[in-house]
């Protein structure tokens, strides 16, 4: 099977990437040479919002072509031209933060309604979507949707409060005994997916026709509440007792503006997924990760190398700011009895 991946190193792709090519699939990598690539695929240098990325593409056919990076729906146009004729199978990565915000019903389908009037990173995607069923309706190109949740590799920690990108950063609050801070009671229920398991139910979507025209949200059948996550954090950390602050998520939200859709639209949210549809088209798929183990190989490759492990100096700064004044709250609120 010949697949390509457009972007395929980053922290999901390039899981899906490795194991399509431990499949004997023949894989091909297109982005713009920025980053390390995959051993074994071959690269497509070029910019895919470049109009001189057909000619590059002249002749080229692929059985399936993986999109992580398409965000907007007048990218989907262009890709709609691009590889129209060109595929016989288009997989377009969407996000769970597409479904119902806030949600009425606990356990999440892929039939859940999908709206979030909280960020508009996840009214792109649904956008997105239904540009390429409508595009599917029409003109039967040849669309299949993915919406993972909060998936992580080893060079992440995935919390519902961090730097993104630095993401050591908690990690080092928590070691040198800085609280940290939690959204809400800690108590909602969340999804921790590990990109190898992500890997098994995408790679095994591939090629297959019956798959075309639906939408598959793929991740972990372990469900957590966000305290337990990041105990789990703490423990791979060999933080016995970390010093975790609950805070409201408007109140976070308020005072880290950029956190507002990530945490409203989605992680102050419960996140728990029927995961049925995925085991049906893909009935070897099971993510056997468990967070707790994920985590250590997490907290390992940070501490395999101090160059690893970067701060964000502004966050904590802001985070200190914030977790002050709400001691200043604390304070006058017990002034009040």
């Amino acid at each position: 099977m010949k697949v390509l991946f457009v972007g395929g190193t980053g922290i999901i792709s390039r899981s899906c990437a490795e194991l399509a090519l431990e499949r004997g699939m023949d894989v091909s990598l297109l982005n713009r040479g920025g980053r390390a690539l995959v051993f074994g695929a071959r690269s497509i240098q070029g910019d895919i919002h470049d109009p001189a990325l057909a000619s590059a593409l002249q002749g080229q056919t692929f059985d399936a072509v993986v999109d992580f990076i398409a965000f907007k729906p007048e990218e989907i146009a262009e890709r709609l031209s691009l590889f129209g004729g060109r595929t016989g199978q288009y997989v377009f990565i969407s996000s769970a933060s597409v479904y119902q915000k806030p949600a009425t019903d606990y356990l999440i389908t892929e039939s859940t309604p999908l709206v979030n009037p909280y960020w508009e990173y996840s009214r792109d995607k649904i956008a997105c979507e239904e540009a390429l069923l409508r595009a599917h309706r029409e003109a039967a190109f040849p669309v299949t949707i993915i919406r993972p949740s909060y998936t992580y590799d080893r060079t992440l920690v995935p919390l519902s409060v961090n730097a993104w990108g630095k993401t050591y950063t908690a990690v080092d609050r928590m070691r040198r005994g800085l609280p940290v801070i939690v959204p809400g009671d800690g108590l909602t229920l969340w999804t921790m997916t590990h990109s190898t398991d992500f890997a098994r139910g995408l790679v095994g979507l591939l090629g297959q026709r019956a798959a075309l025209g639906h939408a598959f949200h793929i991740t972990s059948d372990e469900v957590l509440s966000w305290n337990q996550i990041y105990q789990a954090v703490a423990d791979a950390a060999g933080v016995a007792a970390p010093k975790l602050v609950h805070l409201a998520s408007e109140l976070i939200a308020t005072a880290v503006p950029e956190a507002r859709g990530s945490l409203l639209g989605d992680k102050a949210n419960c996140a728990v997924f029927d995961n049925s549809k995925i085991k049906r088209f893909v009935p070897e798929y099971r993510a056997s990760t468990r967070f707790c183990d994920g985590i250590r190989q997490s907290i390992a490759w940070f501490d395999e190398d101090p160059a690893r492990r970067i701060i964000d100096e502004q966050a904590n700064a802001r985070w200190d700011a914030l977790l002050a004044a709400n001691e200043l709250a604390l304070a006058a609120a017990r002034a009040m009895r």
